[in-house]
């Protein structure tokens, strides 16, 4: 092998001697061009694409940042103004890596502000960083609840005036950042207010205004009990009904009739009165006994007369009395019977306490249109209409998941469902558009992605080219002098070569050249041998030496 390559290096030292001066130049500059391009492809495939991994951080938040990646052994970039830059292909991963771990806080600075003891500054700029240690502070205890993810809080504080009259009141802006894209609660949204309000002096919690990520509103300024605050409320309530119902009713019918084959659209009407009725009936035809006293009295008593002469009784004995023929006694029974009855009666009475709150239903009502079927494609493609049964079958179905009552009922519910023809034009449209979008951005990668291989081989095949051109002029370069002498065949048979000058040593049919080439040597060569004087002459050429 290495006597191969100690050959073909010795054959390169022949070509390039026997090159003319623009050859080598031509070479060279081919060869220095295919060795730039093979560089710069190698560079351009190895290269590390950097995409931004956060911004506009503080001195202490890019530490931990930068901590976290050397951790990870990532290649990284700090630039000005806080920024860092990651491989483009692990931006994401490191975002939620760093997320898990609570880096960033951006909480921004705390009362720490006031470690550094500088010494004639203003009273203005002391007053803006007390603004700022309280807006850090209240920041970061409101990124330690469990929902948000990270907190801004912004603080006007009113300069002080002498005339109370005219003295404004402070006012506060929180912008929460909540996980996972949820919705924050009242409970938090009320802590957040007060928890603002309580740290600031005289800030009313009436006075903080709060907004998530997604741009809603949390809190709104408003008194309580008021009728703004409650009407906002009472819509947001309502669209918020609307909006389940409308999503429960679509989703069934997008399982059966497939996607985006049926809009719904569903209006409710609620009550949003509060009533309180007392209610008290009387039944005078049922009554009842409240209470019932009946007194019984039966009284008997026996009493006896007796009769005889007047006085006379007076003086005997008793015995002698009974024993008078004269006297006589007769019985008395008295006997008395009384019944009182004392009833009362209590006339029937229902009282009842009715509070009907607020929300409920009076009315529903909903719209639903179904597309029309179609069968076959292109210009055959015709539409089939619904019979009435699917027709009926699709009505009861929404109304049942809706809870519509039509028949008998005191609501007096609504439902149409009818089959129209959609305008999907505006969809194929925006389908084609990002399909062509689509195509471009591919054949567009692709160019991107040959565009180098590409120069790559081109420059290759271009310093081939030059080097097989190099080598057939080689070839007529190195024609020997004894090729000029001809057999009787046509064939030339060399004994020396020639030094490109015109003297060699040849032989025609065994005799020796003549030492000098004359005219009549060269005419008596072109006529027999015509093709290798031709390369001779190019050779003469290209060598710049004409023979003499």
């Amino acid at each position: 092998m290495n006597q191969g390559l100690s050959q073909l290096g010795r054959q390169l030292q022949e070509i390039w001697k026997q090159l003319g001066l623009n050859q080598r130049i031509s070479l060279a500059l081919t060869a220095g061009v295919v060795l730039v391009g093979l560089l710069g492809l190698g560079y351009w495939s190895s290269r590390v694409d950097y995409s931004l991994l956060y911004g506009r951080l503080d001195e202490s938040e890019a530490a931990k940042v930068i901590a976290a990646l050397d951790d990870a052994k990532v290649p990284y970039q700090a630039r000005s103004g806080g920024s860092i830059f990651v491989p483009g292909d692990k931006v994401h991963q490191l975002r939620m890596q760093l997320a898990g771990k609570g880096i960033p806080r951006g909480e921004g600075v705390g009362f720490e502000i006031f470690d550094k003891q500088n010494f004639g500054i203003s009273d203005f700029v002391q007053r803006a960083n007390y603004t700022r240690a309280i807006q850090g502070e209240l920041a970061r205890t409101i990124g330690q609840l469990d929902q948000i993810d990270s907190a801004r809080v912004m603080i006007v504080l009113p300069e002080n005036r002498l005339l109370l009259d005219n003295q404004k009141k402070p006012t506060a802006s929180v912008f929460v950042r909540v996980k996972g894209n949820g919705q924050l609660p009242v409970s938090a949204v009320n802590s957040i207010r007060f928890l603002v309000a309580n740290s600031v002096e005289g800030l009313q919690a009436n006075n903080v205004s709060i907004v998530d990520n997604q741009g809603n509103v949390l809190s709104e300024n408003q008194e309580n009990d008021s009728i703004a605050g409650l009407s906002g409320n009472q819509l947001s309530a309502r669209r918020n009904f609307e909006q389940y119902l409308t999503k429960k009713a679509e989703g069934m019918l997008d399982k059966v009739l497939g996607a985006g084959q049926a809009v719904v659209r569903v209006s409710a009407d609620i009550n949003w009165d509060t009533l309180t009725r007392y209610e008290e009936k009387f039944d005078p035809e049922n009554q009842v006994v409240r209470s019932s006293v009946i007194n019984d009295e039966n009284t008997e008593s026996a009493t006896s007369t007796t009769s005889g002469a007047p006085g006379v009784s007076s003086n005997t004995s008793p015995d002698a009395t009974n024993a008078s023929p004269t006297a006589s006694t007769s019985p008395i029974n008295n006997r008395t019977k009384k019944k009182i009855a004392n009833n009362q009666y209590e006339i029937n009475r229902t009282v009842s306490s009715i509070m009907q709150s607020a929300g409920g239903l009076k009315r529903l009502s909903a719209a639903v249109f179904v597309a029309q079927k179609f069968e076959g494609a292109g210009a055959t493609r015709k539409a089939i209409p619904r019979t009435p049964e699917e027709m009926l079958k699709l009505r009861r179905i929404v109304q049942t998941a809706l809870g519509i009552q039509e028949v008998d009922s005191l609501r007096k519910d609504e439902i149409a469902l009818e089959e129209m023809p959609f305008n999907d034009q505006p969809v194929v449209e925006l389908a084609q558009q990002m399909e062509k979008q689509e195509t471009r951005q591919y054949w567009f990668d692709l160019a991107q992605r040959m565009a180098f291989p590409a120069l790559g081989l081109g420059l290759v095949a271009l310093f081939w080219r030059s080097l097989k051109k190099a080598r057939q002029e080689d070839l007529s370069l190195g024609i020997p002098m004894g090729e000029f002498s001809m057999n009787g065949n046509g064939n030339g048979h060399s004994n020396g070569h020639g030094n490109g000058n015109g003297h060699g040593q040849f032989t025609k049919e065994g005799g020796s050249a003549p030492a000098v080439m004359t005219v009549d040597v060269l005419n008596q060569l072109i006529r027999e041998n015509p093709a290798n004087m031709t390369h001779a002459v190019r050779s003469w050429l290209v060598r710049g030496k004409p023979a003499k």
